[in-house]
């Protein structure tokens, strides 16, 4: 079968598909064929060589995320010829995605929605589950009002969205003015690309996607999350009863289901910025590498 591997650090030329023997599942896994997977920054940040401390020995196989067909299973809830889709915390597993074929722990996958393709499914389960973990933190609720800053990003647009569905009010902070209209379209009732106009002390819970620290903004006794761990911790808000957390994801087949119910009832819009061929997995890193996306690069196999 082929991988996406690199033995050594660099950009997009490090990466090389190789051959590798078909992985047998063990007890509680599920054998996948890979239709699609994804990039996300943190491939980006592993194959540089920039996330430091708790890196996988090389040589690796990148990914995080896929969507495919189960082919060899040991449990009912998940029988070969299921469409699945599912997260591997590759960093902390080593278990990479960008493969034709995976054994994923049974309880690291879920049915995938069946109103989209598995291309865009695929495209889900990392920013979806970090969008979705971190709202449960929040303890985001019907009525609360809540800023998202990165908004337009694809987590920070998965939260938006789900909050959204949530029945909290949301406002959203983006990095640049383009971003504000696709942030209001995305289900933002206001969006500003400037820190200065965000009203002070007036948010029950803020998603913070980059770092922003906006910690101004939040109220007395609030919550304050940020996903932007390589940006340190956030601010001690203990002196205003805020709590804060650096939130970090992990795998989770239920929160999986969850998503797959939202986006089959229409809550959640799922963006695709492109698609690339698994043999062109160095042209799509280059352009992830540009940036300026309007949604997630794909990798389908």
């Amino acid at each position: 079968m082929r991988i996406v591997q690199i033995d050594h650090f660099g950009g997009p030329d490090v990466l090389t598909l190789a051959e590798a023997p078909a992985p047998r599942p063990l007890d509680g896994e599920v054998l996948v064929a890979v239709v699609a997977s994804a990039i996300n920054p943190v491939d980006h940040k592993t194959r540089e060589g920039t996330i430091g401390d708790g890196t996988p020995p090389l040589p690796m196989t990148l990914g995080w995320e896929l969507a495919g067909i189960v082919i060899d299973s040991r449990t009912s809830a998940l029988p070969a010829g299921e469409r699945v889709f599912g997260m591997s915390h590759q960093l902390g597993t080593g278990r990479g995605t960008w493969s034709d074929l995976v054994a994923m722990p049974a309880g690291s996958l879920a049915i995938a929605p069946s109103t989209i393709s598995l291309v865009e499914a695929a495209t889900l389960p990392l920013p979806g589950l970090t969008a979705l973990q971190t709202l449960d933190w929040l303890d985001v609720r019907g009525g609360d009002r809540l800023l998202v800053t990165g908004a337009a990003g694809a987590v920070g647009g998965l939260a938006v969205q789900l909050a959204r569905a949530r029945g909290a009010r949301v406002d959203a902070l983006v990095s640049r003015p383009a971003h504000v209209e696709v942030a209001k379209e995305l289900g933002a009732d206001w969006a500003t690309a400037d820190r200065t106009m965000l009203p002070a002390a007036s948010y029950d819970a803020v998603f913070d996607t980059f770092g922003a620290f906006v910690t101004d903004a939040v109220t007395d006794e609030g919550r304050y999350a940020s996903i932007a761990t390589q940006a340190g911790p956030v601010p001690d808000l203990s002196h205003r009863a805020v709590r804060t957390t650096v939130n970090q994801v992990r795998e989770d087949g239920a929160g999986l289901t969850e998503l797959a119910k939202i986006v089959n009832a229409g809550r959640v819009k799922v963006r695709v910025d492109c698609e690339y061929s698994l043999r062109d997995v160095q042209e799509a890193h280059e352009h992830f590498r540009r940036g300026q996306l309007t949604g997630k690069v794909a990798l389908v196999f």
